[in-house]
């Protein structure tokens, strides 16, 4: 059976619909950074998930061709993610999408080695046609966050950050996230297919990095 992300650590990617804290490890990621609004049609944001999906897929599917991954083991491709930040933004202003840098994301098992990825960045540009050039293997440690669980649609997203925020409060912490592309950051997981779902099922993990208060 394909070893799945989401089931086995469901800590981090099946929290409450109420907010909690949670300490994430140090994870690896197939990542394209990029800035601007993500529901363009054919803008950055999308052709980025292309190439992040054509990747992940092309290492998950080696064990059907002769290239042998050493460690590999069948996996279910886990969810994307977003890490987003606007310079000059404390937090995240979701009515102004297009001053959004991102990067986009998924992770990646550890048997994934900087020698493999180049192999599979190379193999997905050759079968796909795509310029896999932007990609990167990406180690993100995210450390102490606070989480919650949203079911709806994303513009509907503030409301549940503030619950968030209003929760990261009275546990006396502070949000730490970064406006520049070094720090942490406003994070989303998205665990259903926007093409297959309605709006109001939806289901988006937001986390915030935190800090002690002061």
């Amino acid at each position: 059976m394909a070893f799945d992300f989401k089931k086995e650590y469901k800590e981090f990617y099946l929290p409450k619909r109420t907010p909690e804290l949670v300490s994430v490890p140090p994870m690896t990621f197939v990542a394209v950074r990029g800035e601007g609004d993500p529901n363009v049609e054919g803008g950055a944001y999308k052709e980025a998930v292309g190439v992040l999906y054509a990747i992940a897929y092309t290492i998950k599917m080696s064990k059907m061709g002769d290239h042998r991954i050493d460690g590999y083991y069948d996996f279910v491709v886990p969810p994307l993610e977003g890490f987003w930040w606007q310079p000059g933004v404390e937090g995240v202003d979701f009515a102004n999408k297009a001053t959004f840098h991102w990067i986009a994301a998924i992770r990646l098992p550890d048997f994934v080695t900087p020698e493999e990825f180049a192999w599979a960045q190379t193999e997905a540009a050759r079968k796909k046609g795509l310029d896999t050039t932007a990609a990167e293997l990406l180690t993100i440690d995210e450390g102490l966050c606070a989480q919650i669980m949203h079911l709806g649609p994303y513009d509907d997203e503030p409301a549940t950050v503030a619950l968030l925020d209003a929760f990261v409060a009275e546990q006396g912490l502070a949000n730490d996230m970064s406006d520049t592309a070094e720090g942490r950051h406003h994070h989303e997981i998205y665990l259903s297919d926007p093409r297959r779902t309605a709006p109001e099922k939806l289901k988006t993990v937001l986390r915030h990095p935190v800090r002690p208060r002061g």
